[in-house]
């Protein structure tokens, strides 16, 4: 039996995202947190944008130094000659790509407006894989945007050919969110077997479905032969209506009666990152969580019916399918009522010292010179300056214990390329 992997995708898909974004350290941050949780691979940005490459690079240099091990970093480039080439001149480093081209009738006509056949849509596919491999890549997607709304049958020839020229993987992207659980069950089975190629479910959430069809075309791809890649946003963050949301993914695959018996993760997941990861998530976009969030929303644990209260003090089981301690959830939230320092873009070293001291511990906190702590404090300023909201934590500790990559991150040079 094939196996489902997960492929995270907040860092290219959640930030574009209307009206929302990241920071380069927080995107660096949902990296450290996806592979502390045990996702596999971590869709991590655009090689081929400009302001993008210095985090590129930095992150794979945490891939170096052993920090981001053992999560793939992947970039997604248009899957075109130009684009693959300008994604490894400028991000050297990259291994792994996913090359995207729209495959539908709709988007063929409607975006290329009568520009491309296609025999045209093939052809470009193949020259970028082609492209790709020559230039090192390691791994190749090959991105079907809009496949729900793709005759099956260019589908499995556009399949074939990716294939056929060094493509690991096809993509099938319900870029509308268009696709019902029974519907994406029959196209990907099909997909599968007829390709041999391991799928990955990129489904968005326009009809209330994300979570649904990626489980549902998860199990089509297993059947059809193949492994099934899933892919998630944190906190289910996307454009339009969202994406898949990665904690429901999760739990639908392991705790949905039976799944998990035929359908199985390839690898293991940390459960107990999930509180943390949706939080940040939530404080870095700015966007509640909401109440009914599955494992991460307010209400997820919370009884007021006589009924569960009693029977969930009774026996937990009765009313909860998973335990909130699996997803890291349980210690209480302290909020600071009487003084309190803040580091930030204004901040000092006095103060800086403080923060760093109550996080950390005295002990744990240790400068060779004035210079360096009022090094790193500037950086901290940086980053205070970018995310334009104080820095959590682990942010801190993360400028702390690896300042040289933070001014990777946090240096930016318009129009210098």
């Amino acid at each position: 039996m094939g196996k489902i992997y997960l492929i995270d995708v907040t860092n290219r898909d959640g930030v574009q995202t209307a009206k929302l974004g990241l920071s380069k350290l927080q995107k660096t941050m949902i990296n450290l947190y996806l592979n502390k949780m045990g996702v596999s691979q971590s869709e991590f940005g655009f090689p081929t944008t400009h302001h993008e490459s210095r985090y590129l690079q930095a992150n794979l240099e945490l891939v170096k130094m052993g920090v981001l091990k053992p999560i793939r970093l992947e970039g997604w480039v248009r899957a075109t000659v130009p684009d693959v080439e300008a994604a490894f001149r400028m991000v050297p480093d990259i291994k792994h790509l996913n090359l995207s081209l729209s495959t539908s009738n709709q988007m063929i006509e409607g975006k290329f407006r009568g520009s491309k056949k296609k025999s045209d849509i093939v052809k470009m596919m193949v020259e970028a894989v082609r492209a790709a491999r020559g230039c090192g890549a390691e791994s190749i997607g090959v991105n079907a945007e809009d496949a729900s709304r793709t005759e099956i049958d260019f589908l499995i020839e556009f399949g074939l050919a990716a294939r056929d020229n060094g493509a690991d993987r096809i993509r099938y992207c319900d870029t509308l969110g268009y696709d019902n659980p029974f519907t994406i069950y029959d196209t990907v089975s099909k997909l599968a077997n007829s390709v041999g190629l391991p799928i990955e479910l990129h489904c968005h959430n326009d009809l209330g479905m994300a979570v649904a069809n990626s489980i549902a075309g998860a199990k089509g791809v297993i059947d059809g032969g193949q492994d099934a890649y899933i892919n998630t946003t944190v906190n289910g963050i996307g454009e339009r209506a969202g994406n898949a949301d990665l904690l429901a993914v999760i739990l639908a695959v392991t705790k949905s009666k039976g799944f998990a018996r035929g359908y199985c993760l390839g690898s293991p997941v940390n459960l107990s990152m999930s509180w943390k990861l949706a939080k940040f998530a939530s404080y870095a976009f700015g966007v509640p969580i909401p109440i009914n969030q599955p494992g991460v929303g307010a209400n997820a644990f919370a009884h007021a019916s006589g009924i569960h209260a009693d029977g969930v003090l009774k026996d937990p089981d009765n009313y909860e399918l998973y335990n909130f301690k699996e997803l890291g959830r349980g210690d209480p939230e302290e909020v600071e009522t009487g003084r309190e320092i803040c580091t930030g873009e204004y901040g000092g070293i006095s103060g800086f010292r403080h923060v760093l001291n109550e996080i950390m511990g005295a002990s744990a906190v240790s400068f060779t010179s004035t210079e360096e702590a009022q090094e790193i404090l500037e950086l901290v300023r940086y980053a205070n300056v970018e995310a334009q909201k104080p820095l959590v934590e682990d942010e801190l500790r993360f400028i702390y214990d690896y300042p040289k990559i933070a001014r990777i991150l946090l240096t930016l040079r318009p129009l210098d390329y």
